[in-house]
């Protein structure tokens, strides 16, 4: 078994609350997400309230988009902790966590995801280390967050 935290960081030029709100409901994400470009016919399945705990968003695609959901298991003003769950092309359950911090008239966003690698994900990670899989997609998702909070 192998535990991994994936972070990244970006400082945007709005209030936290325009932030959150994109993050917050899913419904948002089609504007900000790193994966949208994966699948132009991703099937996308909404559930539970509009926005904060208890939100679910599930989606359907190729090879490359997959299958899972996610659900929002804690929202306040700070962060938003999201349950992450994939089922296709593998199987793996992690912790994602956005936090707000207000710097004067910006905000620092940060996103970090964290799991077990078990089996042979474990030894994957060994070769390709999380990090490195995941790691340019948050940065890409933080920048279009930007775009659009900035916007």
């Amino acid at each position: 078994m192998s535990h991994f935290e994936v972070s990244r960081s970006v400082t945007i030029q709005a209030d936290p609350a325009r932030i959150r709100g994109l993050v917050d409901d899913f419904h948002e994400w089609t504007a900000w997400s790193p994966w949208e470009d994966l699948d132009p016919a991703l099937k996308r399945t909404y559930s539970g309230p509009d926005s904060g705990v208890g939100a679910r968003y599930a989606w359907s695609g190729n090879r490359k988009a997959g299958r899972g959901s996610m659900e929002i298991t804690s929202s306040s003003e700070e962060a938003i902790g999201i349950r992450l769950a994939f089922l296709k092309p593998f199987k793996a359950t992690n912790d994602v966590d956005l936090t707000f911090v207000a710097a004067g008239a910006a905000t620092e966003v940060t996103w970090t995801m964290r799991g077990e690698q078990t089996g042979m994900a474990a030894v994957f990670s060994k070769l390709v280390p999380m990090d490195r899989l995941v790691g340019k997609d948050f940065e890409k998702g933080l920048a279009r967050l930007k775009a659009v909070a900035e916007a």
